[in-house]
């Protein structure tokens, strides 16, 4: 394998140490682990990285990021609120067949950082707030905010649930299940919710 170049190499230690954290947990993969797997010097990896803690919240933003990119896309392919909404299902679907389906990286954060007040927890809610506030934004253009709000909230709940349960290997039901009720949602009168 050939080393990247060296503008390169903290993005490759952040996609090394992801694909390590992804499979085997944060408190799990010990530092030694991906500098010898991105095959990195120890001072190239403490010089860009000082802290676990913020390699962790690096490769949690550098996967928010992916994820945005993504949304975008599709958003961009998709023409009313209710299509945008349901590209957001839709990828959740492809993702949870994928063979890099290994649930959900910000949840499994959540559950070895559960401190409020730690860098980690706040990379996690960053990402969740940030697909709510997606998914709020497009719903207002077919309901008022305050019940956009509460939709988003919803339909967040829907996606984490159905997450869960795609680990579980019920992904294929979970998605279609979550999607038949977030439209639902959004088809239902405003005296409904």
């Amino acid at each position: 394998m050939s080393l990247p170049a060296r503008s390169d190499k903290r993005r490759h230690i952040v996609e090394t140490a992801y694909g390590l954290f992804k499979r085997g947990g944060f408190h799990a993969t010990g530092i030694d682990r991906i500098i010898a797997e991105a095959d990195v010097a120890k001072m190239t990896m403490y010089r860009n990285f000082p802290s676990k803690d913020g390699l962790i919240v690096e490769v949690l933003n550098h996967r928010a990021a992916r994820f945005e990119r993504q949304l975008d896309q599709l958003a961009a392919e998709a023409g009313t609120a209710e299509r945008k909404i349901g590209t957001i299902f839709d990828w959740y679907g492809r993702w949870f067949g994928s063979p890099d389906f290994h649930g959900c990286l910000f949840a499994h954060a959540l559950a070895e950082f559960g401190d409020p007040t730690h860098p980690v927890f706040l990379a996690v809610v960053a990402q969740k707030d940030g697909l709510r506030r997606r998914m709020r934004q497009i719903l207002e253009d077919i309901m008022p905010t305050d019940r956009a709000e509460r939709t988003a909230a919803t339909l967040l709940m829907l996606v984490e649930g159905a997450t869960l349960m795609a680990e579980m290997g019920q992904g294929d039901e979970a998605i279609r299940n979550a999607k038949a009720a977030a439209f639902c949602l959004m088809a239902a009168p405003a005296e409904r919710q």
